[in-house]
C-alpha cells in the first residue's frame, strides 16, 4: 500500500525547523509494509493545504499529515481538511470539556482561541491526544485513509504509535523494511567504511550506510524481506556483524547520545566525574547533566579560562603554566588532578587548548587540544587537533572526552 507524508508550517517551507517528522513516519511506515510516494511541506496557508490534500489522496491508500492543529490563527489544517471533505467542522462537547479542565487544573481560564481544537470535520472521528491540547482527526476520502496528527514530535509519535497504527489496514505481502542506527566517534566516515569493508557492499541485504553529523559516524542498517520476523532476524544479524567489525567504536544505536551511554555506565557502576574546562567553557559538564539524573554521577565542574584561573581554583603550579605554557600535557593532567583532589570524584576530566578562531601559532595552530582524565590510578593527558571552526573544536573535543571516559570506564583502549 502507497502512503503520502504531508508536513505543514512556515517554518518547515523556511528552513527554520527541520521535518524530523516525516524522517520518523516514513521508517515507522516502512516496517508495517507501506510504500512512500514522497514528502510534502506546504506552508500554513489554507488554499496550498487544501491543493495538496485534494492531490496526495488520488495518488495513496493512506494520508499522514501533521501540523497545523494548534489553536492561533496560523494553525489552518483542520479547517482545510475539512474543504478538501467537503464537510463543515462540527464542535466534539466531550474534547472542549477536557480542555477547559486541562486549563482548570493549571488554574487558568482557557482562552477563547483553543475553542477550535475541539472542532473536527463532520463525519471525522477524533484521535485523543494524551501529550498535549491538540486532538488528531481520522477520515476516509473515497479510498484514501486520512490521519492528521499535531506537529509537535512528542505528540506525534505518542498519537501514531497510540491511535494511528491500530486503525491502519496493515498489508505486508509486499515486504517490510526495518531500520537501525548505529552510533560511533573517534574515527572518519572513510575509516569506518574500511573496517566495514563488504558490509558496504550496495547489493547487500540488509544494507549498511554512513552518514556523518558532529563528528559522530552513524551506520544505517536496513533489512527488506517478506515478513517483520525475518527482517528482525537479518537486522540483528547484520547488527552484530558490524559490532564484530568496529568493536567500542560504537557507542549507542538510535536515539542514544554519547552522554547518555556514559552517564549510564556512571550510574551501574556507581561512579561521580568531575570536569575542569578551558577552551570548551562548560560545554563538557553541560552534556553530562542533559542527561536526567546526572546529580547522581556529576560532582561540580570548574571554567578556568586564564592561568590565573587555573592556580587559583585548580592549584595548578604558576612555575609549570609558564615553562610548559597553558596547553600542554603537563598542565592538561595537573587541571584533572586538581578537580579530582578537590571533588573527591572517582573521575575528572580536563580540557585545555586553542578554539580560535584567533590565538593559534605555527606549532600550535587552531584546533589543538589537550585532554586528560584523572582517577585514583594516576592521571594521563593527550594531545588532539581538531579541525573546523570555533563551535566545531569545541564539540569535538567535549565528545572525546566523554569517548576518553567511556573507554576507561570499558577497561578498554582508545581505539583512536
Amino acid at each position: 500500500m502507497n502512503a503520502i507524508i504531508l508536513s505543514i508550517g512556515d517554518e518547515l517551507v523556511l528552513g527554520q525547523t527541520v521535518d524530523t517528522n516525516s524522517a520518523w513516519l516514513s521508517a515507522r511506515l516502512a516496517s508495517l509494509g507501506f510504500a512512500v510516494l514522497q514528502h510534502t511541506t506546504v506552508p500554513d496557508d489554507q488554499p496550498a493545504i487544501e491543493s495538496a490534500i485534494r492531490r496526495a489522496v488520488t495518488d495513496c491508500d493512506l494520508l499522514l499529515i501533521n501540523g497545523g492543529l494548534g489553536p492561533t490563527p496560523d494553525d489552518l489544517t483542520r479547517q482545510a481538511v475539512a474543504v478538501a471533505l467537503n464537510v463543515p467542522l462540527e464542535l466534539n462537547a466531550d474534547w472542549l470539556s477536557r480542555l477547559e479542565q486541562f486549563f482548570r487544573r493549571r488554574g487558568r481560564q482557557m482562552p477563547e482561541m483553543n475553542r477550535i481544537q475541539a472542532m473536527i470535520p463532520r463525519g471525522a472521528t477524533l484521535l485523543e491526544n494524551h501529550a498535549g491540547t491538540a486532538p488528531g482527526i481520522a477520515a476516509t476520502y473515497q479510498s484514501c485513509r486520512i490521519f492528521v496528527m499535531p506537529g509537535v514530535p512528542k505528540e506525534m509519535k505518542r498519537m501514531f504509535d497510540e491511535s494511528v497504527v491500530p486503525r491502519l489496514p496493515i498489508d505486508t505481502r509486499h515486504g517490510v523494511i526495518l531500520s537501525r542506527t548505529l552510533h560511533t566517534f573517534g574515527l572518519g566516515e572513510s575509516n569506518i567504511a574500511e573496517k566495514l569493508g563488504p558490509l558496504m557492499d550496495r547489493d547487500r541485504n540488509p544494507s549498511v550506510g554512513t552518514t556523518v553529523s558532529g563528528g559522530v559516524v552513524s551506520l544505517r542498517i536496513d533489512a527488506r524481506f517478506e515478513t517483520a520476523d525475518r527482517a528482525r532476524q537479518e537486522l540483528d544479524r547484520a547488527t552484530e556483524l558490524c559490532q564484530a567489525a568496529l568493536g567500542n567504536l560504537i557507542y549507542g544505536r538510535d536515539e542514544e547520545t554519547l552522554q547518555e551511554v556514559v552517564a549510564r555506565q556512571l550510574i551501574e557502576k556507581n561512579l561521580t566525574i568531575t570536569v575542569a574546562e578551558s577552551c570548551t567553557g562548560g560545554l563538557l559538564a553541560k552534556m553530562l547533566t542533559d542527561v536526567p539524573g546526572s546529580s547522581s554521577y556529576f560532582q561540580r565542574g570548574w571554567i578556568t579560562y586564564t592561568d590565573a584561573a587555573k592556580s587559583e581554583l585548580l592549584g595548578v603550579d604558576p612555575d609549570l603554566l609558564k615553562t610548559d605554557g597553558p596547553y600542554s600535557d603537563p598542565v592538561a593532567a595537573a587541571m584533572a588532578v586538581g578537580a579530582l583532589h578537590r571533588s573527591r570524584a572517582d573521575f575528572a576530566l580536563s580540557i585545555t587548548g586553542i578554539a580560535g578562531p584567533d590565538g593559534g601559532t605555527g606549532d600550535t595552530p587552531v584546533g589543538t587540544v589537550w585532554i586528560a582524565l584523572a582517577h585514583a590510578q594516576g592521571a594521563a593527558a593527550r594531545k588532539f587537533n581538531f579541525p573546523g571552526d570555533r563551535e566545531m573544536i569545541r564539540d569535538r573535543a567535549a565528545k572525546t572526552a566523554l569517548t576518553l571516559l567511556r573507554m576507561r570506564l570499558l577497561n578498554a583502549a582508545v581505539p583512536f
